[in-house]
């Protein structure tokens, strides 16, 4: 097995206080699986709710000696995390790809 590869979990639509219970177990098993990028492109809608979920998922995969990532991290969740002042404790996001 490739201790390398890296899973994607792409969430879409909103993710706020009334839909991140829907995610936490799947993305918990995800990250204590392996290492993991959480792609947030598709999320329409955030709120502290969505930084929670993040974190809950960052200790999972700290926890199973694995890193985890972000990418598509929509500017309103940013935003929300720099005013939390906790910007700097989500985990680097991942390279973009390149669009030409």
């Amino acid at each position: 097995m490739n201790g390398n590869v890296t899973a994607v979990l792409r969430l879409d639509g909103p993710l706020t206080m009334t839909t991140v219970s829907g995610f936490v177990q799947a993305g918990r098993a995800r990250a204590a699986a392996g290492d993991l990028t959480v792609d947030l492109s598709g999320v329409t809608a955030a709120d502290s709710a969505a930084l929670a979920l993040l974190f809950d998922w960052l200790r999972a995969a700290r926890g199973a000696s694995h890193r985890m990532t972000l990418s598509g991290v929509p500017a309103g969740l940013r935003s929300l995390a720099a005013l939390y002042g906790v910007d700097e404790l989500l985990p680097a996001q991942a390279p973009a790809a390149s669009t030409q």
